[in-house]
This record gives C-alpha cells, structure tokens and sequence, in this order.
C-alpha cells in the first residue's frame, strides 16, 4: 500500500472521452488517457484491503464478485504508485494475457466490488490496467517468450476469439507446437469482427498476433473447421493429426425475434451489420455480401445490452438519421442498494459512450409485429409490458424505421458443422458439454472453453477459460503443469 491516506486525500478521476461531435466523425478510438501523474494518483487511492474483493473470488459462476482472471489488483496498483511500471506489467502478464484488451472492453467488475465502490468511488482499476500495458508495449518490455524446450506435442486450437487466443499463447510457452484454425480472413473473432474499431482498434490485436507468432504459434486463416464443402477441414483430421484439441469458438447462434414481418428487407442480426463495418476499417473485401448501412435511415435496435450499444455508435458513424433502441425488461434503478449488491455486480441504470451520442431509449417494450411496402420495412408494432412481459392495454405505439437490427444476444454455438461432425455431447442450454475441473468434452483428447462452454458472456471469462483449458491441455499431455490455473 503506498499512499496509506490516498484513498482520503485523493477523488476518483477517470479517462475521458473526446467531444462527441469530433469522435462520431471516424471509427477510432476517441478514450484520452490520464498523464501518467495522474494515473499514479489513481493507483494511490488503492486501499490494499484486507478481503480484496476486485481480485475475484476464484468461483466459475458468473455474476461473483471481482476479476475473472485474479488479476493481483492492489498488488499492480502499488507499483504504478511507486514508479516501478515494468514490475507492474509483469505482474499483470502473470494473470492475464491479453490486459489491452480488457482495459478496453471489460465492464469492469472489479470497480463494482472495490470497496471504494460503497461510496460510489471506486479506484479506476480498468484505467491503470490499460495504462501499465500501454506503457508496457511503447516501451519494448513485451517480447516474446519462446519455450526453452520442444515438447514435441501437438495441439489444435478451433478459434481465435480471446479464449483460443490465451490457450494457443499459453501452450505455445509451454513447449506445445500449436496451430490455431480460423474460418475468417484474421484472427481475433468477435473482438476483430464484432467490436468496433471506436472501442478498439484492431491493430492492437494484429501486435499480439504477431508475439504469438514469434512464440511459434502457427495460424491458418480462411479454414472452416467442419464445414459442407470443398475444401473445408474434417475435423477427424484434427483428432488424427493432433495430440490434443481445443474448442474455443464462438456462442454465434443468434437469439431470433420470429414475428409478422420478419422476412421483410431491413430487418438484419447485429452481427450481419457489424462485421461488414469492421472490415471497412480494416480493408478486408466484403465478399460479394449485399451490404447494410444505416445513412439517411432511421434505425431502430432491439436489444439493450452491449451488441445494441455497438449498433448504435456504428450507426451513428454511418449517418443515420435517427436511433432508437429498445429493450423488453424495465427500467433499472438509477443507483443500487449498496448493502444489498455490494460487492456483486449491480443492475442499475448505465448509459454507454454510445448510447450518449444522441440515441433514444424505451424500456418495457415488446416488438408485435413488422411492417412495410414493397417488401421494405417501414414501421415497428409496439407494446409497452409489465413486469411479467403481459402487454399493458392501451399502450400501442408504432415507430418509424427503414433499417432495424436485432441485437438480443446468442443463444447457443452453431452446431451445424463442427459440432455435429465431431459428435460432441451438448448441456441443456446446447454449448459444448465440459466439465470446469479440466474442460474435457464427450471425446477423447478435445476440449472446449470460452463461449462455446459457457455460452455468451465477457471476453475477460473467455480469457480466464483459455487459461485454464491450456493448463488442463498441458496436464493431460505431459502428466504435470507448470501452467496457472
């Protein structure tokens, strides 16, 4: 603990974002970081508590207080205060592969479970992260690091999302000889595809690719995995050719919205409209795919959750004339019973960088029917519901929208293809079945974790998952670990 008295003397001060009118113009980054004076500061009001409930309490079930990765928080915090940044990004690479992606993207918890947090001031624990390995990258301190020795091992990783990702690093460190198989033209799966460029840029991924390159880790991109047609890779291959495997892919089956007028033009999945975007920004060919844009179109996204949200920048971005995003469950409160939330994750009222660009927001509302002309769609039948979703007689309403995007979540992984060929047992819920303890799946030697486990959820579990699958990997091939669990 540095500053003993930090917490007393100094106020909670946050990065900010640029001018809303400046930053809607591009698809960058628009986050301005604190000087590093000020992220000191920050990293002084750290309490180094006596139960530190930001570290996470190590539980599998999500919605449990704190980081999912045990990040060593007040640990870091200490040595920001003190100068020694090197030791700090150290410490931090020692929990989390990936901390620039997190103190870009994680909503946080462990600022929700701080204990500042009863009080509403939280230290700004996602700000440090994303500074210390900022710091860490400008100044050359992440090299690679190459295995000492081969172990002669082969291990198929199925997905480069966040958690194919730290699995394929975290084999490739112990000796593994590691391929990752990706269907998309590059690495980084929803993070490259699904979140926008003004979240984080993709070169940030491209750097940490390219470490894991020189850590011999082996990338074949444009290769579908199971997939019905020519040239696609048989999945059997994998299990003959490969030590080990691991399924790490997406939970990509989308949650659909099957009422009158679905089939209408206009009416898309998020995430049919947010790729096409990130590969503008990224120059990659569209591909013949007819394209979605919202210029000129009011916009209406269904869906309050963080998908909506990147909706809703993208569109914005694009110039659409008007957004409106819906949301079937009832206002949160403006603020959380403390005693009652703390130190879990609170439902309250959140309003995003996004959603603060000029959005409007209904709660409460159920989406009856579509309809149009010409086979367009131009309106929304709406009702407002109760707290048991039972629509409220008498409030019928109707919007006005030329393009809607339906962003409520994923239900399950895509079982077309991979799944269904290797013949992997399924959980009630349609992810791949895998126990926690040691992410086998139904069949020998393949492995599963990241949202095709667990299904939809934050890229800092699918971080915590492709950790903990490459350690039970390197167990089962080596007898022992040396890997963190």
């Amino acid at each position: 603990m540095g500053k003993v008295t930090g917490f007393l003397e100094i106020e909670r001060s946050e990065r900010q974002y640029a001018p809303v009118a400046e930053r809607v113009k591009n698809f960058k980054e628009f986050v301005i970081p604190l000087s590093e004076k000020d992220v000191r500061d920050q990293a002084a009001r750290c309490m180094n508590c006596g139960i530190p409930y930001c570290h996470g309490t190590g539980s599998v079930q999500p919605g449990t207080p704190g980081c999912p990765v045990n990040n060593q928080i007040p640990d870091w915090n200490d040595l920001v205060y003190n100068g020694n940044w090197e030791e700090a990004s150290r410490n931090l690479h020692s929990t989390n592969n990936f901390p620039e992606f997190t103190g870009r993207i994680c909503p946080a918890p462990c600022e929700a479970s701080c204990t500042l947090n009863i009080n509403d001031n939280p230290v700004t624990i996602k700000t440090i992260e994303c500074a210390i390995v900022d710091r860490a990258w400008d100044n050359g301190w992440l090299r690679p690091e190459i295995a000492a020795q081969k172990t002669g091992k082969k291990v198929a990783v199925v997905g480069s999302g966040p958690a194919g990702l730290a699995a394929a690093q975290q084999l490739a460190r112990a000796g593994h000889d590691v391929h990752v198989f990706e269907k998309f033209a590059k690495a980084g799966g929803l993070l490259r595809y699904g979140i926008p460029d003004f979240k984080m840029e993709k070169g940030i991924i491209d750097r940490r690719v390219a470490q894991m390159e020189a850590e011999g880790v082996v990338f074949h991109y444009n290769t579908v995995v199971g997939g019905a047609y020519a040239g696609a890779t048989d999945p059997q291959d994998l299990l003959k050719n490969f030590d080990a495997v691991a399924l790490t892919g997406g939970a990509e089956a989308p949650r659909d919205l099957p009422i009158p007028g679905r089939d209408l033009d206009g009416v898309h999945y998020a995430m049919d409209f947010l790729p096409q975007q990130n590969r503008r920004v990224g120059n990659e060919p569209l591909n013949g795919t007819r394209e979605i844009l919202a210029k000129g179109k009011d916009v209406v996204v269904i869906g309050g959750g963080d998908t909506g949200s990147d909706c809703i920048g993208t569109s914005i971005r694009q110039g659409a004339s008007s957004v409106t995003q819906l949301e079937i469950m009832t206002a949160p409160p403006e603020r959380e019973n403390k005693g009652l939330t703390w130190p879990n994750w609170p439902l309250k009222m959140r309003t995003s960088s996004s959603q603060a660009e000029g959005a409007k927001r209904d709660y409460a509302v159920l989406t009856q029917k579509f309809s149009g002309e010409n086979g367009k769609v131009a309106k929304l039948h709406c009702v407002h519901v109760d707290e048991k979703f039972q629509p409220v007689p008498g409030s019928e309403f109707e919007l006005k929208a030329e393009l809607v995007l339906l962003a409520m979540g994923f239900v399950h992984p895509v079982h077309e293809g991979l799944l269904k060929k290797l013949g992997v047992e399924l959980d009630p819920r349609g992810n791949v079945r895998a126990s926690t303890n040691d992410y086998r799946t139904s069949i020998p030697k393949v492995f599963s974790s990241g949202d095709m486990r667990r299904g939809q959820s934050l890229v800092v579990w699918a971080i915590r998952e492709g950790r903990q699958c490459a350690a039970s990997i390197d167990q089962f091939l080596m007898g022992s670990t040396t890997l963190p669990r």
